[in-house]
């Protein structure tokens, strides 16, 4: 007789010497052995042939209705899954397992359909009738592990079945199962938000429990509950003092051994309060007043040296930061994370930083006492560390610090991989460009991206480059042309940095009378070039523009550059043979044109640079002395084609008349080079009153833009002061009608519709009296949106007219404000022509990628411009 013989071991044996002796089945495998087996597999070869031989012998065994090792070979089946191998044909029999009067199974049962079931099976409908059973069980081990499963898988349909069970399960006496039944709770109000209604009285109850785990669950529900209603987040605003009491109640206790985690007295029920705390103080500052003493409190006393009390100043730190706290308090929040990255634990250094660079707008100036600490972080072995310490460097960059920040960036950059190397040298780029203390600091910056990011640069490092080089002095093109030669001279080091050549070769081209060097030293080198096969059509392309330019730049070395080129006249690529073809007819047949028309270009305009990448379809908007100055002159009409592009893009509805007029009223942004009333900019710029004498089929006169003829709008630029003097202006309000008109990846836009405002002239043809639409656009992410363009278009019984935005970036949280005038043409009626309509586009850029999206409006308030 041996003790440890139990009844169920006594079962146990008997089946297997029955099942082995008599009917000759062997015993299955063990989970344990089965696990031995597979960590024994060298290769994934090994490991599959073991695996789908146990997978053979368990789907054997689910065909058997009397096998008594249906939850052995379940358990092994789950493990399996756990591997990531298929495991679909045990779903079944996880129910089966379920329904099993015997705990053992009923327990791998449940455990089962947690893993394999979710709400797109049909199979996880069936469980519900078995979960209602067991919610009723009179044993508690049975009701709570089918609170458990519910909890983890429960549909909207399951929810809504068992809503009442779980209700009444939560007011029971048994702690055990209370706690268990409010976390099941807060899965069903995740999933069917209506069902919240019937928890709130209760918990406000369960806050006064003394067992910490239903203060976990509830604290829990109630955070959930609050964000995803601003009623119930209200409502829950009067709990504020009873948290602050119990978060200082954990703060200063005494030993409690129950609840003890390494010297932390109940580090998850502090973390739970905190972030509950978070949600409720955010954006109210009566409220975050009540626990600013407590927050100090928790970030002074806790013990740094384990994960559990750094766990809880992390959730202090964000809690800090997120509502409306003292300036003292941030500071003691920025020194923590400052703390953060001094600790040996990778992932605690992480997580300071990644903390920082999401706070950072918060407090800049207590960041910048650690900014050492960040550039340091730039060497840590852990490329996460390293692109978090590279993101929070950029935005601590100011007039002060930029020469240091850059220099550490451009060590970093050395080491970096291709990826982070186009990313950072296009920051760099964009910081030099803001905060650049000289025009020779800034070219060497530069330089050194060019040299060290070689081919992983992006275009734009390129472009910059050169549009610096254009518009610097005279003696520092001859310091960069001088400075590009030499980088250039090691043939070897050239493949990996053709960027590199392109600008040198272009500087080289435009300025090279200036630069120090032999001229058939450079020719010759030029050729090598040329010939080099490691180098790209591109980046020859660019030698032989060069090399053209440079026969009239220097003297005495036009016969070689001759030579070089029409040895091109029959190159394999077609647009090397067709450039070598055109610059040799400059030799021969057009020598007097040469000089002119390889002369310096112009200097370039940071404008002409960014306004590119928008789309063309759209008008672009620049007004400036000199272009008002060219309006004056006749332009040409432009192609139809053109035309054709925007009328396809916006709709047939926007499309020309009849006698080819178009029919939209687009004016972009624009940047006016004086001050100017709101009047001015907005109207006198298109025209208003010849707009409407225009799309009547009225003759064109002079003085349009160019762009404004391919859209149809041009017209003499003359106005009507009886029109001016009656548009009145209505600041916006709260009471002002909002439509929302985008609201997706972080970027939210609506439209606030003024009132129009009406004067005796006005009420003769209130039908052109001009409305006012002011566009709010607010960025909701944490990265800094720049570039921001807003373009809209009507259709053609309608003008509209674009003012001025406050602003193109936006930092996080930021808001650009737009404001559009709409009028209705003259001779056009509500009922003929219809509601207002209109066709939106923006594009942005965040973190050097380009967006661009279009959407269409249509819902106005009724009676508007009718």
């Amino acid at each position: 007789y041996s003790p440890g013989l139990t009844i169920n071991n006594i079962k146990q044996v008997i089946n297997e010497t029955i099942e082995t002796n008599i009917l000759r089945k062997p015993a299955p495998t063990r989970l344990r052995e089965l696990i031995r087996q597979i960590r024994a597999c060298r290769t994934a070869a090994e490991e599959r042939a073991v695996v789908n031989t146990e997978c053979a012998y368990i789907r054997s065994t689910f065909r058997e209705t009397d096998c008594i090792w249906k939850c052995r070979n379940m358990a092994k089946l789950l493990y399996i899954h756990m591997l990531g191998y298929p495991a679909h044909f045990g779903q079944v029999e996880c129910l089966k397992l379920a329904a099993s009067a015997k705990y053992t199974d009923k327990r791998i049962g449940y455990l089962g359909a947690m893993l394999l079931l979710d709400e797109r099976t049909d199979v996880h409908v069936l469980l519900t009738n078995c979960l209602k059973n067991d919610l009723n069980s009179p044993t508690q081990f049975v009701v709570g592990t089918a609170l458990c499963t519910l909890a983890a898988i429960a549909s909207p349909e399951m929810a809504r079945d068992l809503c009442n069970d779980v209700e009444r399960l939560i007011v029971s006496t048994n702690a055990f199962l209370r706690k268990k039944a409010i976390l099941c709770a807060f899965r069903f109000v995740r999933r069917v938000p209506e069902l919240m209604e019937d928890y709130l009285p209760k918990c406000e109850v369960f806050l006064a429990d003394k067992n910490h785990g239903i203060l976990i669950a509830t604290i829990t529900l109630i955070t959930e509950m609050c964000e995803q209603s601003g009623p119930v987040l209200r409502y829950f605003k009067s709990i504020i003092p009873t948290l602050v009491r119990m978060l200082k109640s954990l703060t200063v206790t005494g030993y409690s051994p129950e609840h003890l985690v390494s010297g932390v007295s109940d580090p998850f029920l502090q973390v739970k309060i905190l972030r509950l705390l978070r949600v409720l103080g955010h954006g109210d500052a009566t409220q975050s007043e009540i626990m600013n003493d407590v927050l100090a409190q928790v970030a002074t006393s806790t013990e740094t040296s384990k994960n559990a009390g750094n766990a809880i100043l992390y959730e202090t730190v964000l809690t800090i930061m997120n509502v409306e706290s003292e300036n003292s308090l941030r500071v003691l929040a920025v020194n923590i994370l400052g703390r953060f990255l001094l600790n040996n634990d990778k992932n605690i250094r992480f997580i300071g930083l990644l903390t920082l660079v999401k706070t950072v707008h918060k407090d800049m100036t207590a960041v910048q006492r650690h900014r050492i600490t960040i550039l340091e972080c730039l060497s840590d072995g852990d490329p996460s560390i390293q692109r978090c310490a590279m993101e929070l460097s950029f935005t601590l960059i100011n007039t002060q610090n930029i020469e240091m920040v850059v220099r550490e960036l451009l060590r970093y950059l050395e080491s970096t991989d291709a990826e982070m190397k186009a990313l950072c040298s296009s920051k760099i780029v964009l910081a030099a460009e803001t905060y650049s203390p000289s025009i020779r600091w800034h070219l060497d910056v530069l330089l050194r991206i060019l040299t060290i990011a070689g081919n992983n640069i992006r275009d734009d490092v390129i472009s910059s480059t050169i549009q610096l080089i254009s518009n610097s002095p005279q003696h520092e093109q001859r310091f960069i042309t001088d400075k590009m030669w030499e980088a250039i001279m090691n043939m070897n080091q050239l493949e990996n940095r053709q960027p590199l050549v392109q600008v040198a070769v272009w500087t080289i081209g435009e300025y090279g009378e200036s630069g120090g060097f032999d001229e058939f030293e450079l020719i010759e080198h030029y050729r090598q070039l040329l010939w080099a096969p490691q180098l790209s059509i591109t980046t020859k392309q660019y030698i032989l523009v060069s090399l053209a330019k440079i026969s009239v730049r220097i003297d005495g070395c036009t016969p070689e550059i001759q030579n070089i080129i029409n040895a091109f006249r029959v190159h394999m690529n077609i647009d090397l043979q067709q450039r070598a073809n055109e610059f040799s007819q400059l030799f021969t047949n057009y020598k007097h044109l040469r000089t002119s028309l390889l002369e310096k270009m112009p200097k370039l305009k940071l404008s002409e640079l960014t306004t590119s990448e928008y789309n063309a379809d759209f008008a672009s908007g620049e007004s400036s002395e000199g272009e008002q100055q060219q309006q004056e002159e006749p332009v040409p009409a432009p192609e139809p084609s053109n035309q054709d592009i925007l009328l396809d893009l916006l709709g047939d509805c926007f499309s020309s008349d009849g006698n080819g007029n178009n029919a939209l009223a687009v004016v972009p942004v624009a940047q006016p080079a004086a001050p100017q009333s709101y009047l001015q900019t907005s109207f006198n710029q298109t025209g208003l009153s010849t707009m409407n004498n225009y799309n009547n089929n009225g003759p064109m006169a002079p003085g349009t833009d160019s762009f404004l003829d391919l859209l149809g709008l041009a017209a003499a630029n003359q106005t009507q002061p009886s029109q001016q003097q009656t548009i009145d202006y209505t600041p916006a309000t709260a009471t002002i009608p909002a439509i929302e008109v985008y609201h997706k990846d972080d970027i939210h836009i609506r439209f606030l519709v003024h009132p129009q405002q009406t004067t005796v002239h006005d009420r003769e043809a209130p039908s052109t009296t001009p409305a006012r639409i002011t566009v709010q656009t607010t960025n909701g992410s944490q990265a800094t949106i720049e570039k921001f363009l807003f373009q809209a278009a009507v259709p053609k019984a309608f003008v509209l007219t674009l003012r001025e935005p406050s602003g193109t970036v936006m930092p996080p949280g930021g808001t650009i404000m737009q404001d559009l005038l709409i009028a209705r043409q003259a001779g056009q009626s509500g009922g003929a022509a219809g509601g207002l309509r209109m066709k939106v586009r923006f594009s942005y850029e965040v973190e050097n990628y380009s967006m661009m999206e279009q959407i269409d409006v249509n819902e106005f308030p009724s009676g508007f411009l009718r």
